[in-house]
């Protein structure tokens, strides 16, 4: 019968994402000889070696990689314990892409903290691809995303829609064109475009939305945030898509002009009357080892509610 503990588990998870015995050693708060032991005692239990040894580097073997999400998923499962009986409301690590981030997730966390004011929270904020690997590193409990996640160990749920908007500035000529019922499909396509950067959710999705309507984008502009897509494109350089909770306040003061609802759908040319339609879908991500409980389970109930 195995005897592991969890500070063996714990040891083993922190040489694992630091790379060497010392470095674990100090993430845990031990000596590197107490660290050491505990690794060797771990791995004599299994009867198996977890690292490849090179130089003073520990990379993970495949016995090493085949533990680690069930190591990190045990601890989470004892911190979460642990939570429990001290009396914490709930303790949450949350992962969002830069829309869900910046525009979406505030005021639900906000609302969260009103109803839980003993709740700790935490957001991370990155692209779509970054806030996968958190999720899939346990890194955080759970992610808000606007991509598609096709991660083999992460469960995807749809959370929300997402309504999007093709926008130019307000003296744009395709702007113009939309006013005089002159907007083409060829003109709209051979427009400069400006969109986020390559592994951006935001990116990809419209990339599989615009390119079926449209043939093709000409990209001439890849940007890091949506905050830099929207100013470029109020200020006269190309056309692009986003959230319309992005542009609301863009579109508010007139600074730039929503071409899909210039003319509505019916007095869209046919093959443009998509434009009125545009949406995504946005999904919430975990873990299929991270239980779906506690002050996770609330706040992902909330979100839906709100």
């Amino acid at each position: 019968m195995l005897h592991l503990t969890l500070r063996q588990l714990e040891v083993f998870v922190a040489i694992a994402r630091h790379g060497t015995t010392g470095r674990g050693a100090e993430a845990t708060a031990l000596s590197q000889s107490a660290a050491s032991a505990a690794l060797a005692e771990l791995e004599r239990q299994l009867g198996t070696p977890l690292f490849d040894r090179i130089g003073r580097q520990l990379r993970l073997n495949e016995s090493g990689r085949l533990l680690l999400p069930r190591a990190t998923a045990l601890l989470e499962q004892a911190a979460d314990i642990g939570r429990l009986f001290a009396g914490e409301a709930a303790s949450l690590r949350l992962g969002a892409s830069t829309t869900v981030g910046n525009y979406l997730l505030p005021p639900l966390i906000a609302a969260f903290r009103r109803d839980n004011p003993q709740a700790r929270l935490r957001l991370d904020v990155a692209n779509t691809a970054d806030i996968v690997a958190a999720v899939a590193e346990f890194t955080v409990d759970g992610g808000f995303i606007e991509g598609v996640c096709r991660h083999p160990d992460l469960v995807v749920t749809p959370w929300q829609r997402d309504e999007l908007v093709v926008f130019a500035g307000r003296d744009h000529p395709l702007v113009h064109a939309a006013a005089a019922g002159a907007l083409t499909r060829e003109a709209l396509a051979g427009a400069d475009w400006v969109l986020r950067e390559t592994g951006s959710g935001t990116r990809e999705v419209l990339e599989q939305l615009l390119v079926p309507l449209l043939g093709h984008l000409k990209v001439t502009l890849a940007l890091g945030n949506s905050e830099a897509v929207k100013r470029t494109v109020a200020a006269g350089l190309g056309v692009s898509c986003l959230s319309r909770h992005v542009v609301a306040d863009l579109l508010e003061r007139g600074d730039v002009v929503d071409l899909g609802a210039r003319q509505g759908a019916a007095g869209l040319p046919p093959d443009l009357a998509g434009l009125a339609d545009l949406a995504r879908p946005l999904y919430f991500i975990r873990h299929r080892q991270k239980p779906l409980q506690g002050g996770l389970a609330r706040f992902l109930a909330a979100s839906l509610a709100g």
